[in-house]
């Protein structure tokens, strides 16, 4: 580890909710939800004000409108927004340093130490101080949470601890004074399987984990796994920060304790890696083409078997269902060890594909004479010849102006008339091929 504190860990506050809140002032203070607005979707972001009610990242869609009041805006996405307000972000970033190692559109990791910046406590936390300001300032409002610390480990737990809009600095000689009273479940590495198998032993914090020896945990975990765990609950953690990484895939995988051949408790294995899987797709804005599952077989042979789909996929059932398959034409036969769900050929999404999912049929739309703070309607399919809207979508009507679609269904399309800079605006539905209606780029903040 590092002599100073020199790590920088930014993470954007509930990013995409964040920006349609910036960008919508009829939402700011209620609860947002953002990704597929149909009755198979997976919400990408929930604002805090959702979350609150318990919607998160990864959860159906139809269970966030299960947990979330009357009033909350079910969102598809705005990728040319994000990423805009992430281009901006990650320029006052690379202003501090050259080494920028972005992770995802709304997270990175900057090294200070290149930057000849002051690196004692009181430095950092006034150079982390200005940079929140600068971001706020520059996006129009959008706030991230900072952590700064000896290691990328600890400067990632750091920005987490307060969020959000928090900021910690962990001081060197402190790291495990902050890192043992935390869950287990907050070293990356540690999933829902992992923290299963740990809890099975008494091993609930960090500070649990390092009273193991680390025969223990390779016995657990498995001789790569296991080590690593063994560093991290010791705070020991030398990666370096690498900028402009592009990551050509995105993968996870389980070691099990025991050999398992049930066809069942492994698909719910698929299940899961493959939720995480496209939970990391989602934050990163990327899609991929093709599905691996990873096999090691009882006496350690290692295999992998791949399909490459039609078009580029997040979609966590999709992952899902094509490793399912792969495992079905494998075979479990005398037990597997480790199995492990990717996706590869990566590519950034079409605005379109984003979050686009079927659509829930209901109520049909609101009348433009409807209180403003009335809930957005639920959406019916439209006719074959319809023009596709969705809720959250920039529009440009040449008699009314700018401002975004509410809900759409019936031959109607419910459009509120305001922008970043603007009240909260009127409501009025439209015929869904008026020819005055217009998609439009993403509005100024």
């Amino acid at each position: 580890m590092r002599r100073e504190a020199s790590v920088l860990h930014l993470d954007l506050d509930a990013f995409f909710a964040a920006v349609e809140q910036r960008d919508k002032p009829s939402l700011r203070g209620r609860p947002v939800v953002v990704g597929g607005v149909g009755g198979r979707g997976v919400v990408a972001t929930a604002s805090y004000e959702a979350r609150a009610y318990g919607a998160r990242s990864a959860m159906s869609t139809a269970e966030a409108r299960k947990r979330c009041p009357p009033g909350t805006a079910f969102l598809g996405g705005r990728f040319a927004a994000y990423r805009r307000t992430s281009d901006v972000v990650m320029a006052l970033l690379r202003d501090l340093s050259p080494l920028v190692e972005p992770v995802s559109i709304d997270e990175a990791y900057v090294d200070l130490a290149a930057g000849g910046h002051d690196l004692s406590v009181d430095g950092v936390t006034e150079l982390a101080r200005g940079l929140k300001a600068r971001i706020a300032e520059a996006t129009g409002g959008v706030t991230g949470s900072v952590g700064i610390g000896s290691s990328k480990l600890m400067a990632k737990i750091g920005s987490d601890l307060q969020k959000p809009d928090g900021l910690v600095v962990v001081p060197p000689g402190s790291e495990l004074e902050v890192l043992h009273p935390l869950p287990v479940t907050r070293l990356g590495g540690v999933g829902p399987a992992t923290a299963a198998r740990l809890h099975q032993v008494g091993v609930k914090t960090v500070g649990d984990l390092a009273a193991k020896s680390l025969a223990d945990l390779v016995a657990l975990a498995g001789k790569a796994h296991g080590a690593g765990l063994y560093a991290l609950a010791r705070a020991e953690d030398d990666r370096a920060v690498v900028p402009d990484r592009e990551a050509k895939s995105v993968s996870h995988e389980e070691t099990f304790e025991r050999d398992l051949t049930d066809l069942d408790v492994l698909n719910r294995e698929i299940d899961s890696m493959a939720g995480r899987v496209g939970e990391r797709l989602r934050r990163t804005a990327v899609s991929g083409r093709t599905v691996t599952l990873k096999l090691r077989r009882y006496d350690f042979t290692t295999m992998t078997r791949s399909q490459t789909l039609a078009q580029p996929t997040d979609d966590p059932r999709l992952i899902a269902a094509t490793a399912r398959r792969l495992l079905a034409e494998a075979g479990t036969q005398g037990g597997l060890r480790l199995l492990g769900v990717g996706v590869s050929g990566l590519s950034v999404f079409a605005q379109g594909d984003l979050f686009a999912e079927d659509i829930l049929a209901g109520e049909g739309e609101p009348s433009a004479d409807e209180p403003a703070d009335a809930e957005p309607a639920v959406l019916a399919e439209p006719p074959p010849t319809e023009r596709l809207w969705w809720p959250g979508q920039d529009v440009r009507h040449e008699e009314f102006g700018a401002g975004w679609v509410w809900g759409r269904g019936l031959g109607r399309v419910t459009v509120r008339f305001e922008g970043p800079r603007t009240a909260p605006g009127p409501v009025r539905t439209l015929a869904a091929d008026d020819p005055l209606l217009q998609l439009a780029d993403p509005p100024d903040w």
